[in-house]
C-alpha cells in the first residue's frame, strides 16, 4: 500500500527503546492519511495537529540529537527540565497527542482489516471510524468536537474509495490492500503500544479535553 508502506517503521527492539529520528521520519509520511477520509472541516485540523506535533518533537530532537536519541530520553530529560509543568509541556505533550492521532489511524485500519462492517452497508466505513474515534480521541474532546466527529462519519468515503486513495489511485484488489494494511499494522502497533506503555509507567498521560 503506497501511502502506508513506502516509509517503513523500524522493528521495535527488545528493550522497547524507540529511536527518535527513524520514528519521526516514518511517521512524518502518515498525515496525508487524513486526506483520504475527505470531510476537510473535521480531518484537516487532525492532520494539521499531527503534522505540528511531529515538528515540535523534531525541533526538540534537533536541539541535541545525542541527548534525545530515544523517545524515552525525551520524556526523562523533559521531566527533569520542566519540573511541575511536566508533562503538559514540550515534546512530551506533543508526543502524547501524536500517539492519539496514530491510535485513531491504527484502530480504523485494524477494524477494516478485521472485516468489521455494517452488514446492510458493507462498503461504508462508519462503523470502523466511530470505533476508532471512541477508542482513540473521544474522551479527550469536548462536546462540540464530539458532535462534529460523530456527524462527520456520514461524509466518509466508501471503503473501496479509501483503499484506492491509500494506493494513491492505483486499482488493486481489496484482498491485496487488506494484506498490506495488515503488514503495516504488524509493524506499527507494537511501537505505538510501547509508547502508550511508556506514558503509563512515567505517569505522563493527561486526560484534559481539547
Amino acid at each position: 500500500m503506497a501511502l502506508l508502506l513506502e516509509h517503513e517503521f523500524k522493528p521495535l527492539p527488545a528493550d522497547k527503546q524507540i529511536e527518535t529520528l527513524p520514528f519521526l521520519e516514518a511517521v512524518a509520511h502518515l498525515p496525508p492519511f487524513f486526506d483520504c477520509l475527505g470531510t476537510p472541516i473535521v480531518y484537516s485540523p487532525v492532520k494539521a495537529d499531527l503534522t505540528g506535533n511531529i515538528k515540535k518533537i523534531r525541533a526538540v530532537y534537533d536541539s541535541n540529537p545525542a541527548k534525545f536519541k530515544t523517545l524515552q530520553n525525551i520524556l526523562e530529560v523533559e521531566k527533569e527540565l520542566h519540573g511541575s509543568a511536566w508533562p503538559k509541556t514540550g515534546a512530551t505533550l506533543a508526543l502524547m497527542w501524536l500517539k492519539r492521532g496514530l491510535k485513531f489511524i491504527l484502530v480504523l485500519l485494524q477494524s477494516i482489516s478485521d472485516g468489521e462492517r455494517d452488514e446492510e452497508h458493507p462498503n461504508l466505513i462508519r462503523v470502523n471510524a466511530l470505533k476508532a474515534y471512541e477508542i482513540a480521541l473521544k474522551k479527550y474532546h469536548g462536546w462540540m468536537l464530539q458532535k462534529l466527529f460523530t456527524g462527520s462519519v456520514y461524509a466518509l468515503p466508501y471503503k473501496s474509495d479509501l483503499l484506492k486513495a491509500l494506493e494513491k489511485g492505483k486499482e488493486v484488489k481489496e484482498e491485496e490492500s487488506i494484506e498490506k494494511i495488515h503488514q503495516f499494522l504488524m509493524r506499527v502497533t507494537p511501537i505505538l503500544d510501547a509508547i502508550y506503555e511508556m506514558y503509563t509507567k512515567m505517569n505522563a498521560e493527561l486526560s484534559y479535553k481539547a
